[in-house]
């Protein structure tokens, strides 16, 4: 444990084998005192400060407008959030759980499961509306979330499929779910659920992504709140069983 401490505080990002090769000890050896790296530092106890986590992912969505997670430096971030790194990795083991913590933080993935636990089964006309608005208050003034979405998704890192699969994946799934049981219904189209899901979701994100841009385009095209609903209702009139005839 004092070599480790030595060792962390060089910065960089040690691994498990330089850690235990600078201790005299194997790896074999390091396993059995700790089961992870993340252990160690918590055997370390390095306590991060209160509002830490906080600021780390508030930077690191800001650092992530501009890169990939891949090219995200943990050791910028650690600086850049007035963090040690030990404390960091204390706050987040990878890459994987820091994405995961921002998806679980910013994004509409966990406001999107609460909405579905507490509509269950009613009809399309009385989800989907509010389903949208939902997603939408919690990126709007936020674009940034939607654009490191949409930069991961295309990069398509193991990092970002693990986090992805945590969050994400589980709510278009939840949404692809409900789908079927109302096609199941009879209350909309039959068609694949998650191509559905996607048809509405991908509206909504073009228009936080674009919204604010595209308007300058036409005098009077509606914006925010009022535009998403707009695209709900669309989508439900385009969905509903009778357009199937």
């Amino acid at each position: 444990m004092r070599e480790a401490t030595r060792v962390l505080a060089r910065g960089g990002q040690p691994s498990v084998a330089e850690i235990a090769k600078a201790a005299g000890v194997s790896r074999t050896t390091f396993y059995r005192a700790f089961a992870s790296r993340a252990g160690l530092l918590q055997a370390l106890e390095l306590e991060p400060e209160p509002g830490a986590r906080q600021r780390v992912l508030e930077v690191a969505l800001r650092l992530l407008r501009t890169q990939t997670l891949a090219d995200l430096s943990m050791d910028e971030l650690a600086s850049e959030a007035g963090i040690s790194r030990a404390n960091l990795y204390r706050l987040f083991p990878g890459k994987a759980a820091l994405f995961r913590a921002i998806l679980i933080a910013y994004s509409p993935f966990e406001p999107v499961m609460a909405f579905f636990d507490r509509m269950g089964d009613r009809p399309p006309d009385q989800v989907i509306p509010d389903l949208v608005l939902t997603a939408y208050r919690t990126v709007a003034g936020r674009a940034g979330i939607a654009r490191t979405l949409m930069l991961e998704a295309t990069s398509m890192s193991p990092e970002f499929e693990q986090a992805f699969r945590d969050t994400g994946l589980r709510a278009f799934a939840r949404l692809a779910q409900y789908l079927a049981g109302q096609m199941t219904a009879g209350r909309l189209r039959r068609m694949h659920p998650m191509l559905a899901a996607q048809s509405l979701v991908g509206a909504v994100m073009l228009h936080v992504l674009l919204g604010p841009l595209l308007s300058q385009a036409m005098v009077g095209a509606p914006t925010g709140e009022d535009a998403v609903t707009q695209f709900a209702n669309l989508w439900l009139r385009g969905m509903g069983a009778e357009a199937a005839g």
